[in-house]
């Protein structure tokens, strides 16, 4: 048998993840420009009750004051930033997904480019969905890591 490199069941669940934050980040990106020129705590306001949320609650007041600060040019700035980052996870799943070697280099360096941060926000205020987040990147770094030097090369 020939020594070839397999996309392994890790590759492909990274590949995935970062494709589902991609499309995410893409329907935020959208959903932010659809509310430009718009009272955004209204709407707000008309989804709490849809789904019949307390608005009183800690999370809820949260949420509205954080949504009261944002106008146009913040919604435009939201926008452009989720598409960025949108556009780097599309590109780092759609490389994983096919095995690309140089998307494995790329999501290494993206995502490790941003863990000095994440672990100054974890000191700031420790949460568990930040913990989850430093735990999930710095999987994802050595994992990939790990892969590059099990396959130092690209094999045809």
């Amino acid at each position: 048998m020939s020594k070839s490199r397999t996309h392994g069941r890790g590759l492909r669940l990274i590949a995935a993840f970062k494709l589902l934050k991609g499309l995410a980040l893409l329907a935020l990106g959208i959903g932010a420009l659809h509310l430009l020129h718009k009272d955004v705590e209204a709407i707000v306001e008309h989804w709490i009750n849809v789904f019949q949320v307390d608005p009183h609650g800690h999370y809820m007041h949260l949420l509205l004051a954080k949504l009261s600060i944002l106008d146009d040019k913040r919604l435009k700035e939201l926008s452009v930033g989720t598409f960025i980052y949108s556009a780097i996870f599309l590109t780092e799943g759609i490389g994983l997904a096919l095995a690309k070697r140089w998307a494995e280099y790329l999501t290494i360096v993206s995502t490790a480019s941003l863990l000095p941060l994440e672990i100054y926000e974890l000191a700031k205020h420790a949460s568990p969905g930040k913990v989850s987040a430093l735990a999930i990147n710095l999987a994802v770094v050595a994992y990939l890591i790990f892969e590059l030097r099990r396959f130092p090369k690209k094999h045809s």
